[in-house]
């Protein structure tokens, strides 16, 4: 289990940061993730604005800089609008079409989720790593890159939008995307199904992405994500 902080959906009141009130369009805010670095995403409408305090460890800015690149090659959400107080940073993307792997509709449908968590990392591992400037810091600790590519970097299940057929539709959440191996998504995302959909998923998961399960890998890059700040 990992010793980093988890999203999970709010219950009950939520304070909303006055940056993100300014951002708002003016109409009703849902609360969709908080975590234990102290951020906050709320939906408003067909935008999802992404609150981070200062100081949280997190800049929001390195997120829109990947997401504006990734856009021109990949399905991400689009910014939209970006800033800053004395507080905090908000990023304000628009809505991908589709939902969440790990809502309701794909927790009752595991595989489908699992086969769709697959084909959009494959999608994005096929990304040509010669364009990409960014590195996966996380993942580049302790020594080469063996089979380079660009990882997603926080590959957990509720970064992947599924959307029509049970395709794959997007991904979110891209502030740590870069160059890494790919195990270094592999391990975390196959982890992550025992989280969300319970055990028994890996192996759908591996066959569904076309590699080998690398029990070695995995262990390694699993390592690195539990020991990263």
């Amino acid at each position: 289990m990992t010793g980093r902080p988890l999203a999970h959906t709010p219950v009950g009141r939520v304070d909303v940061p006055e940056l993100v009130r300014v951002v708002a369009s003016g109409g009703e805010l849902e609360a969709i993730w908080v975590n234990g670095l102290g951020g906050l995403t709320v939906r408003d409408g067909a935008r999802y604005l992404k609150w981070n305090p200062l100081g949280s460890g997190v800049d929001l800015e390195d997120e829109r800089t990947r997401l504006v690149w990734a856009g021109q090659r990949h399905p991400v959400p689009e910014v939209l609008d970006f800033r800053r107080d004395e507080h905090g940073q908000v990023l304000v993307t628009r809505a991908l079409d589709g939902s969440g792997a790990v809502t309701d509709v794909w927790l009752a449908r595991p595989r489908d989720a699992v086969r769709a968590i697959a084909a959009g990392l494959r999608t994005l591992h096929e990304l040509p790593v010669g364009e990409c400037p960014f590195a996966c810091s996380w993942a580049a600790i302790g020594g080469t890159i063996a089979d380079p590519v660009v990882v997603h970097g926080d590959p957990c299940a509720p970064n992947t939008i599924i959307g029509h057929h049970a395709r794959f539709a997007g991904h979110v959440d891209l502030g740590a995307l870069g160059i890494a191996d790919r195990w270094a998504d592999l391990a975390v995302a196959s982890m992550s199904l025992d989280w969300n959909f319970g055990p028994g998923w890996q192996e759908e998961f591996f066959a569904a992405y076309g590699i080998a399960h690398d029990e070695q890998r995995i262990r390694q890059y699993r390592a690195l994500w539990d020991a990263a700040p």
